[in-house]
């Protein structure tokens, strides 16, 4: 038994007169490269980066996130906001003209689209790149809740989320999970490199990095 591109390597191999007889399997590659390129605080090379990419980055002590996340609402005058089932109630804002929703898997596109905003956390960032990644995982909800309100508020743990490179994300990943990587706000450019934005995605990208009190 044979893998498929081992099948198809020889058929080529036979069409241009080549041995027909299948290769030999490719050894082991040793993978000794760098897997990071910088050294340092992460946090700070994670807000750069992502301050590069036009998103808005801020800093909060654990115990002020829902009074970050409030402050940041009623800036942009949100009247609804939506949350995954299972989001902190530590980072629930409290305003009183906020109407807040709980998303338990029924919103359609269409109902979350009249939706002003939305917070999750995130399952790990990328400092090298300026990447949030979400999965699906706690506190972070479906991939529709992120992708179709225009305003998305994005909390990190900065003790344990922040990794340098994407060679490093990746093993902290469960590639069978659905996966967002999320660099700045949803933009798109043109022939003419017009920039658009919040074309697939949210406008605006508020980044809180969460710190230890």
């Amino acid at each position: 038994m044979t893998d498929s591109r081992s099948v198809v390597l020889a058929r080529i191999r036979a069409a241009l007169g080549g041995p027909a007889a299948l290769p030999v399997p490719d050894e082991a590659i040793a993978r000794a490269y760098r897997e990071s390129h910088v050294e340092g605080d992460l946090v700070a090379l994670l807000a750069e980066n992502l301050t590069d990419y036009r998103a808005h980055v801020h800093r909060s002590p654990e115990s002020d996130v829902a009074g970050l996340c409030g402050r940041l609402l009623a800036a942009r005058g949100t009247r609804t906001v939506a949350v995954p089932a299972d989001l902190p109630g530590a980072w629930i804002p409290r305003n009183r003209d906020l109407r807040l929703v709980r998303d338990d898997g029924s919103f359609t596109a269409a109902e979350l689209d009249r939706i002003d905003s939305v917070i999750t956390g995130c399952a790990v960032a990328v400092a090298e790149t300026g990447t949030l990644v979400l999965d699906a995982g706690p506190g972070q909800g479906r991939r529709i809740l992120t992708l179709v309100p225009d305003h998305h508020i994005c909390v990190v743990r900065t003790a344990d989320q922040i990794v340098a490179s994407v060679p490093q994300v990746l093993r902290r990943l469960d590639p069978r999970r659905p996966q967002t990587w999320i660099s700045g706000p949803s933009a798109t450019s043109d022939i003419e490199l017009d920039r658009v934005e919040g074309v697939h995605g949210p406008r605006t990208l508020d980044v809180v990095l969460v710190a230890e009190d």
